[in-house]
């Protein structure tokens, strides 16, 4: 992960705070859409052992510091019904009056190493890249703030991960994230989250989120792109 490319973070949760709590007027922040870990290359065979050590291990570390936190991305898409398997994870965690550097330093102590070990760009970005030797899946975690994160945190599910019991980003909530990611494997993602759970999601938030989005960042493609893939889901 030396190289600027791999550690460039693109990420399609966690944003300013300013931007969180849909201001009126504001400008335009810069929003790039994936991890970084996540590439085209990730897809891989499950390994349920191994990602049950790494977020065992993750969630000892925030208890520790008394931080909530959730799994997002590919891994919780899966667990709604996502075919797509990764060798990544991507948690958001809320630190409150927790440093940053608390958490580097917790994280090692609980069997992380950080990826990358420059404070600007974790203080830049907002995501904290490590990885997790034990089990060999790297990791994102992205530092929430007030707002939309702190909502979904709240909305946040506990699902059973091999037996233990993870905070998982609700689906509705996925479906968000993953149509303002907007990249195809994301799309991918929502129409078989919304397939597998077609009857038990509330539409309704979705579309309200995506709309305070749309007008926050001025992009008025998300309730479509939402839309037509709700189409696809229903076709399927």
């Amino acid at each position: 992960m030396g190289s600027a490319r791999s550690t460039r973070r693109k990420r399609c949760t966690s944003m300013p705070s300013a931007f969180l709590a849909f201001p009126a007027q504001v400008t335009k922040p810069k929003i790039s859409r994936t991890t970084c870990a996540s590439n085209s290359s990730s897809i891989v065979p499950p390994k349920p052992l191994p990602l049950l050590a790494l977020l065992a291990d993750f969630q000892r570390a925030c208890a520790e510091l008394n931080v909530g936190w959730y799994l997002f991305g590919a891994q919780a898409a899966l667990l709604y019904g996502s075919p797509r398997l990764t060798a990544d994870a991507d948690m958001t965690v809320l630190l409150g009056a927790v440093s940053s550097q608390a958490l580097a330093t917790t994280l090692q102590q609980h069997g992380f190493e950080l990826r990358v070990a420059d404070e600007t760009f974790v203080r830049t970005t907002r995501v904290l890249p490590v990885v997790h030797p034990g089990s060999g899946f790297p990791a994102d975690v992205v530092l929430g703030g007030p707002g939309l994160e702190e909502l979904f945190l709240e909305r946040a599910i506990v699902r059973s991960v091999h037996g233990l019991q993870v905070p998982v980003a609700r689906a509705e909530d996925l479906i968000v994230m993953k149509v303002l990611a907007g990249r195809r494997k994301d799309e991918e993602d929502v129409v078989a989250v919304l397939s597998a759970q077609r009857g038990r999601l509330d539409l309704e938030p979705i579309r309200k989120t995506l709309g305070e989005l749309a007008a926050a960042l001025a992009e008025n493609d998300l309730l479509p792109r939402f839309e037509r893939l709700l189409r696809e889901a229903s076709e399927a």
